[in-house]
């Protein structure tokens, strides 16, 4: 057995050899309909002891370096919204409209009058960042679980600063299902929310953390962050990723599920608590032959809800976790719990430039500028099993890529592109007639809004619009406003 398989082999349950305490997970309805929960039923039993865990030492102070701190520094913009904006209502089946505290906004609008440099929500989010052009945080949205920061777990629907992160210059931000990371100019990541898998790497499993506490973590300065549903994912400047929260399907890396037994019918998980180093990429040839592909220095990564894609410095791509619908492009629907190379990209497509993921499929744009798609956005139909280009976007030169539970919106030359199937929300933002689309459509009434950045939630979409130009400020003062 081979060294990486160690810590699932014939061992029964191990018992925890560092502080690091596991829980036990209650069943709850996952909200993706093909990442249903396990139907045995987890109990309460088997806590471990909580430890006291050391304490960390002073956070750096020396920033990162200036050269690097300012390809952080993107153009500020107004911002745009559209979508569901009834922030409790994200997710949930029950369309009761007697609780919509806002109707649906079909179209673009307006959102408060301060400029942005980053915008962030994430494919299984109803909330999101902002950052202001002098890096101070703002977050709104839904707040169940404390992602806010605020201390609190009342649902904001105008952006406010987070007390806690004042003064702190954050650079980078990514939203989970219910929590959230924070990135300092320091390269130290803060986190706030759901930590019940240990996705906000404590170093325990308090269910809520309500204000962005710093992370576990005293390796190398972390320059990006991201979040799946209930996981997260830290990328350091040497390009090595660490990982921590829910072990499920693999998606952490580690080549585990982190899955026990505490009975003959009890299952429970290992979550990782505290970041952990992801250290072991592979190739598979077509006869099953495993390759370790050694040195791999990531640059850049997306989290889908359960999966992760990232690429390396020689502009590969390697994809793990949740393998339904073809999501991690390797022509199965096989999970995978350690980051296997994307053949495809080897040979037909060039090197990978960009990627992003939505909660069941992900997107690739590679050096030609090409996007390729796999995975299912659509619940119904024909899934790609391996990367597609998607023809409708030759020629055009990406921008920017949002991608939600099940829509996309893409800033291409001076356009906006967007496409999913129904049910929609608005996030397409091509009105309320034909709210969703099968194809790739422009969005006319966005033209020439010099859009510079989109993020988008479960079902909203934010834009950036850099209004220096005074056609696109023209443009943008007959545009609605938002004033919930």
């Amino acid at each position: 057995m081979s060294s990486i398989m160690s810590n699932n082999g014939n061992r029964k349950r191990a018992a925890p050899t560092s502080g690091r305490s596991y829980k036990v997970r209650k069943p709850r309805k996952h909200h993706s309909d093909d990442e249903d929960s396990n139907d045995s039923s987890v109990s309460d039993q088997g806590q471990e002891p909580q430890r006291e865990p050391s304490p960390l030492p002073d956070e750096p102070t020396e920033k990162l370096p200036e050269e690097l701190l300012k390809t952080f520094y993107k153009s500020p913009g107004m911002l745009m919204i559209a979508g569901l904006v009834s922030w409790d209502l994200v997710a949930k089946r029950d369309n009761n409209p007697s609780k919509k505290t806002h109707p649906n906004l079909y179209t673009f609008h307006k959102f408060t009058d301060r400029k942005y440099r980053l915008i962030v929500s994430g494919c299984s989010a109803g909330h999101s960042i902002l950052v202001s052009d002098e890096g101070e945080v703002y977050t709104f949205g839904r707040n169940t679980c404390g992602q806010l920061g605020f201390g609190d777990t009342t649902t904001r629907n105008v952006p406010e600063a987070v007390p806690t992160l004042k003064g702190f210059n954050i650079i980078q931000a990514a939203a989970g299902r219910n929590h959230s990371l924070f990135v300092t100019d320091t390269g130290t990541v803060y986190a706030c929310g759901d930590n019940k898998s240990g996705q906000c790497g404590l170093g325990n499993t308090t269910p809520q953390v309500l204000k962005p506490t710093r992370i576990r973590y005293t390796g190398a300065p972390i320059v990006k962050v991201g979040c799946g549903a209930e996981f997260s994912m830290i990328l350091d400047c040497n390009g090595a990723l660490h990982s921590f929260g829910l072990p499920e399907y693999g998606q952490l890396g580690h080549n585990t599920d982190g899955k026990y037994f505490l009975t003959s019918t009890k299952l429970s998980y290992h979550f990782e608590t505290v970041p952990k180093h992801i250290a072991f990429f592979f190739e598979k040839s077509k006869d099953g032959h495993v390759t370790p592909i050694k040195d791999v220095v990531i640059v850049d990564f997306s989290c889908g809800n359960n999966h992760t894609v990232a690429i390396d410095s020689s502009k590969r791509a390697f994809s793990w976790g949740f393998g339904g619908f073809g999501r991690l492009g390797h022509a199965e629907q096989k999970d995978e719990s350690v980051p296997r190379l994307i053949k495809y990209f080897d040979s037909h497509a060039r090197g990978v430039r960009s990627v992003h993921c939505g909660a069941t499929y992900s997107l690739a744009i590679n050096e030609l500028g090409a996007l390729f798609m796999f995975g299912q956005t659509k619940r119904t139909g024909e899934a790609n099993m391996y990367p597609k280009p998607v023809q409708d976007l030759t020629g055009w030169n990406i921008r920017s890529v949002g991608t939600s539970n099940t829509s996309i919106v893409i800033a291409a030359d001076d356009s906006l592109i967007a496409w999913g199937v129904s049910p929609t929300y608005g996030e397409l933002g091509t009105g309320d007639i034909n709210k969703s689309t099968a194809r790739p459509k422009e969005v006319s009434r966005m033209d020439g809004l010099n859009i510079t950045q989109v993020a988008m939630g479960y079902s909203h979409t934010l834009l950036l619009c850099d209004d220096s130009s005074d056609e696109v400020k023209t443009k943008l003062a007959s545009m609605p406003t938002f004033d919930p």
